[in-house]
């Protein structure tokens, strides 16, 4: 039996594929090739979660008090700008300028679309559907990246900056998008006092003092997200280094991809079978033991735990906003989910500078190993409170 679903989750893939297509995912490299040493590069992506870290929470509340449409039309807008300038830019000022809007167009969108389309299944009695709608969602994220990346992995070495061009162009097809949703109506009870900026604020904070499991999970996400995401970014310079071709870089993006999309299919199986503290302890386990294989430094070795570690990180970000969603009320719910992307821009902000001070004073092995090491103590300390998170 096939599901009919509002048009308005549609409408999401949509405006999901253009928002994330990856066509300026090897920015690291693009920035090396205009110049920026390693250290400003790694200046450029603090800038972006200094500023992430500032926007998370005011743009949640704005989707929260006005709609959610708003903030995803003005996130277009602002990564229209940022794309332009990053085309543009000849000094690291207007590259950094570009980073703060990048900041921007993701806190507009971050947590957002997920709610939008969490509360498009309410109306039609539909949110029991929501690990599956979630586990689609991350799938066109998936293959939108992926088509985005290859097709920059093949510009590198030929008019990199058209990534850029394309980008402005996705960028409009995504506010087009956004002009055609229908904002979802979510019944709310006649004794609800009406909503304001403190008000929202107010009960964010409160959920989250309160409630022990969903504050230790946003936390226990932010960390993790920061470390793949770092081993993401650093390795790219790692390709750089090791003179990658374009067409090597476009297969290991397909290959990741594939695998990626696999695991994010079986996402609402895994939640079906294993509790929270089970699925945590897990996934934890399996980043501590890649970390630790960073130790052989062999760049084929690396490479095969380039793509493990994008695996996991695609596994948890469904897994993660089901969790989310059902935990917290319609009403809080674009804040909320904000202040987990809050506490993730937190954990970069120190995660990555410290990340390239490791690898610039020793090897990239090194520095991912340390983080190993560090982890596996973190994570033999953590089992009794995850052990009682039930």
């Amino acid at each position: 039996m096939t599901i009919k679903y509002p048009s308005t989750i549609f409408k999401g893939y949509a405006y999901t594929f253009f928002s994330f297509f990856g066509i300026t995912s090897l920015w690291v490299i693009y920035l090396q090739m205009q110049g920026l040493n390693l250290v400003e590069i790694g200046l450029c992506e603090s800038i972006f979660h200094i500023a992430s870290f500032v926007f998370e929470v005011p743009s949640g509340v704005l989707a929260d008090r006005f709609s959610y449409r708003f903030s995803l039309f003005w996130g277009r807008i602002a990564s229209i700008v940022s794309a332009t300038l990053m085309l543009v830019a000849h000094s690291f000022w207007l590259f950094a300028l570009s980073f703060v809007l990048g900041a921007l167009s993701y806190n507009l969108q971050s947590g957002t679309i997920d709610a939008l389309m969490y509360d498009s299944l309410v109306a039609p009695q539909q949110t029991q559907r929501f690990p599956n709608v979630i586990s689609n969602l991350n799938v066109v994220i998936e293959f939108s990246q992926t088509a985005g990346v290859v097709i920059a992995g093949f510009l590198v070495h030929w008019h990199f900056e058209l990534t850029y061009v394309a980008a402005i162009l996705i960028g409009i097809f995504g506010l087009i998008t956004v002009l055609l949703m229908k904002e979802p109506t979510v019944p709310k009870s006649i004794d609800l006092p009406k909503q304001t900026v403190k008000s929202i604020i107010v009960m964010a904070y409160r959920t989250l003092k309160t409630n022990r499991q969903l504050r230790g999970l946003m936390i226990f996400q932010a960390v993790f997200d920061g470390i793949c995401t770092s081993y993401y970014f650093y390795f790219q310079s790692l390709m750089e280094t090791h003179h990658f071709s374009g067409f090597m870089i476009s297969l290991l993006m397909v290959i990741s991809a594939g695998m990626n999309i696999v695991g994010i299919k079986l996402t609402p199986w895994i939640q079906k079978r294993l509790a929270k503290p089970a699925l945590v302890s897990g996934v934890s386990a399996t980043l501590v033991g890649l970390l630790l294989l960073t130790w052989i430094n062999w760049i084929s070795t690396l490479t095969i735990l380039f793509l493990f570690s994008q695996l996991l990180a695609s596994l948890i970000e469904p897994i993660f906003s089901s969790y989310y969603n059902e935990m917290i009320a319609s009403q809080q719910r674009a804040t909320l989910l904000s202040v987990a992307s809050v506490l993730f821009s937190a954990s970069m902000i120190f995660l990555f500078p410290l990340m390239g001070w490791l690898v610039q004073i020793q090897t990239f092995s090194f520095g991912f190993g340390v983080i190993g090491c560090l982890m596996l103590v973190l994570l033999l300390l953590s089992q009794k409170y995850f052990k009682s998170a039930k």
